[in-house]
This record gives structure tokens, sequence and C-alpha cells, in this order.
């Protein structure tokens, strides 16, 4: 790779560090910096790289205004055998950012353009200043101030970090006049938001089995709640040939916490709407505030280069090791999923995981009852199992159905439900009727 306008090199940490990183703060697309590389590309090393990276951490943290906390990610790198700091940039919403000791000026603030990072004009520094976000949940004074977090302290010494009495500050959880903000509001112990998993029997919301609220308590604990109902509900489909047995899960699950963590991390709340996950038959719905009008560039959206829309959220999970690597994310869910898997509404995204259950189901038991049953059709084995019972029995209830298969009502009320899409199966006299079995031609 050569320097470009996202790549910059340095043969070891100096003085212009700072220089770099603003530049790409203000850059439309982030960037990257390397040291322990020359300019013409050539791996030499560097020594000491616990130490480095410490000190640039410092660095940032420190000389740069406005914070750029959350909006770098620092990782080692082998290359050649040699070791390399690697400084993830996003591009931040603040902008413009500058260099502390220069100020808001063209001696401070700087811009990428090309593989060079050069210094902003007087009228690019205004303009940028006055289409400053100001709106952020950092800025928003929080309606409550009776706070607490004795949760969030519990998850940061399950780390090995301790919080100490300037936590607040330090994590950005006030405002410029030391008040609690919103975002200390979402850690706090106690508040008012929720976010949503509920489960429908079938293919729309008609049918609705599971409401569960995991919320009114921090919203990391409600984000690992929300990951461990669906672990549960992520159950494993399994597809048996004459060669081998092949288990898969409804859902790749490196692609769902990814897709759970984007969600809540990148969800606007500004409008207190937080995220919703629903479970359907044939796929699981992810839903959150802030679509077109947050994102604006879809291209930039999947190739990971968005701007994080909550940073000081961002920072806290990444402190907990709940986000790995900046822009990583959206490379993992399009491992699995495809970027037509993404819905773009004006004020909400919405994501859909269309489940394996059916593809391995219908493709390995389709075959004999679909030659009974007219040849087009594909039935699942537990189907196919159902049909067998209500054959010897066409009166059978669903808690009698149940027992017999050794699953609960509302499984059994699914594939009844799906035999009924299907064709296959209607229900005739209502609660004291019978199952029909229909001649499917």
């Amino acid at each position: 790779m050569i320097e470009s306008n996202r790549i910059e090199y340095k043969a070891k940490l100096t003085d212009g560090l700072e220089k770099e990183i603003v530049a790409f703060l203000n850059y439309k697309d982030g960037g990257v910096v390397y040291i322990g590389i020359d300019s013409l590309g050539k791996s030499i090393g560097v020594e000491n790289c616990d130490e480095v990276q410490l000190k640039i951490k410092d660095r940032l943290k420190n000389n740069i205004i406005p914070s750029c906390l959350g909006l770098f990610d620092i990782t080692l790198e082998k290359r050649d055998e040699n070791d390399i700091i690697k400084v993830i940039i996003a591009s931040g919403s603040e902008t413009p950012y500058y260099v502390k000791k220069y100020g808001m000026s063209p001696r401070g603030c700087f811009i990428r353009l090309g593989s060079a990072s050069e210094p902003m004009s007087i009228t690019m520094i205004e303009d940028l200043f006055s289409k400053r976000t100001r709106n952020s949940l950092g800025k928003i004074k929080s309606h409550r101030q009776d706070l607490t977090f004795e949760q969030l302290k519990i998850y940061y010494e399950a780390k090995g970090l301790k919080l100490n009495e300037q936590f607040a500050s330090n994590l950005e959880l006030i405002t410029e006049d030391g008040s609690f903000n919103y975002v200390a509001y979402l850690m706090a112990d106690s508040n008012g938001t929720s976010i949503k998993v509920a489960k429908y029997d079938g293919l729309n919301k008609v049918h609705l089995i599971e409401n569960n609220e995991y919320g009114y308590c921090s919203l990391v604990k409600a984000t690992k709640s929300v990951l461990d109902k669906l672990e549960l509900e992520n159950r494993t489909a399994t597809l048996i040939t004459s060669k081998e047995r092949i288990n898969k899960r409804l859902w790749n699950p490196l692609a769902l916490k990814e897709a759970v963590i984007n969600a809540i991390v990148h969800n606007d709340y500004t409008h207190e709407l937080p995220p919703v996950f629903e479970i359907y038959d044939d796929r699981l719905e992810i839903t959150s505030a802030g679509g077109l009008s947050i994102i604006k560039n879809k291209e930039k959206f999947f190739h990971g280069f968005s701007n994080p829309i909550n940073r000081e959220i961002m920072r806290i999970y990444k402190d907990l090791d709940m986000v790995e690597q900046l822009g990583s994310g959206m490379n993992r869910i399009l491992t699995y999923y495809k970027e037509e898997d993404f819905i773009f509404y004006e004020d909400f995204l919405r994501m859909v995981f269309v489940s394996n259950y059916d593809e391995i189901d219908s493709g390995s038991m389709g075959g004999s009852m679909g030659g009974s049953m007219g040849g087009s059709i594909d039935l699942t084995a537990r189907q196919k199992e159902i049909i067998e019972i209500i054959k010897d029995n066409n009166k059978i209830g669903y808690r009698t159905l149940a027992e017999k298969l050794n699953i609960n009502d509302s499984a059994v009320k699914k594939h009844l439900n799906n035999l009924k899409e299907k064709g296959v199966l209607k229900r005739v006299g209502g609660t004291r009727g019978y199952w029909a079995i229909l001649d499917v031609k």
C-alpha cells in the first residue's frame, strides 16, 4: 500500500501526530495512521509498543479539541516480522477538530487532501463551525440528575478497570455546566429507556406470543440481556444427508452480535426511540432510529466509514470490550449477509436476518412428503410428523399434539400455521371442529 487520502505512514512517533489525526477527524471518510512504516511503505517497526500506544492515547485524549475519545482505535500488527502500530480514526461529527495548543485556527485545523494533511482556511473553519452538531447526547442535559452508576462500575471492575471519583467527567457524562447529560441517563442504574424483543407466531405481527422489555437500567446491562435472549432464540437446525450431519444456527452468531451492538450503539436516542428486535418464523428484524437522515451515504456506511453517532457510548462499549476495532463490525456482518438485507428509511434503519431453519429443513425433508402430497410442497421433518399424527386423530388439540411431539404449545401453533399457509392443512369448525388434510395437486 502507498500513502493516500485515507492512509498515512510514520517511521516513528513524532510531534506531528496530532496534526495527522485532526486531518482525518475532519475528513469525510476518516483514515488510518501506521507508525513503524516509512513514507515509501517499508516496514521499520516500533520498539516498546505498549509504552508508545499509551503515549498516543494520552496525546490524543489531551491535545485535540473537541474530544475525540470514541473516534479512534489503536491496535498492534505484525508486518515483515516487525511490530507496527495502527491508529484507526473515524470521521467526527463535531468538526472542525483542532490541535489544542494552536486553537481553532489554520495552525490548529487540518483536512486531508490527497496524501497530505493541509491547513484549513479561515472560511472553511467558520463554515464547519457553523454546522457543528449541537444536539449530540453529550450536550443534552438529562431531565433527571439523581443518577447512580453501580451497574456501570461493576462492568468496569469486571474488566479490571476502576471508576474513580472523576469518572463522570472522564467518561464525558456531564455537560459544560457540570450537569449529567443524556449519555449519563442511558448509563444510569435507573432510567426510562427499554429495548423491546418481540416474538410472533407466523410471518407477520398478527399473533404476538412474547413481548420482552429489557431496560429501565444501564444501557450496558440491557444490551447484555438482549444478547442473551437472542442467543437462546438462535436455535440450531440440522440437515442429515447420506454422508454427513450439518448443524446450522438460525442466524450467524458473529454477525448477530455485531448487528445488535451496532443497533444499540448507533441508535439515535435524541428522539427517545430505542432499537426494536422482532422475531418471526422466517426472519429476525432489527430496527434502529436514525436512517438516511443520519447515515446520508450508504456506500460509506457499508464500508465502515460512517460517523459514530454516539461516540460517548462507543467509547464506553470499547472500554468494556463490547465493541472491537472501529469499522470492522460491518465487515463481519457482510461476510454472512448482503447489503440488500438492510432497508433504509428516512429516520429508521432495518436489518433483516433471514432464518436458515427453513432452508435446511425444506432442502432435506421435502422429497417424500412432496411426493405423497402432490410433488411440489416442501415440508420439514416436524411438519411431516404432525401430518401423520393428524391422520390418526384429526380432532387432536394443541396441548395433546405438543405432548406427543415433546415441544411447547407455541411451537405447535407455529408449525400448524405454517402448514395452513402452505395449503396443506385446514381447520374446519373452530375449536370444536377438526383438522382437514388437503389434497394438494
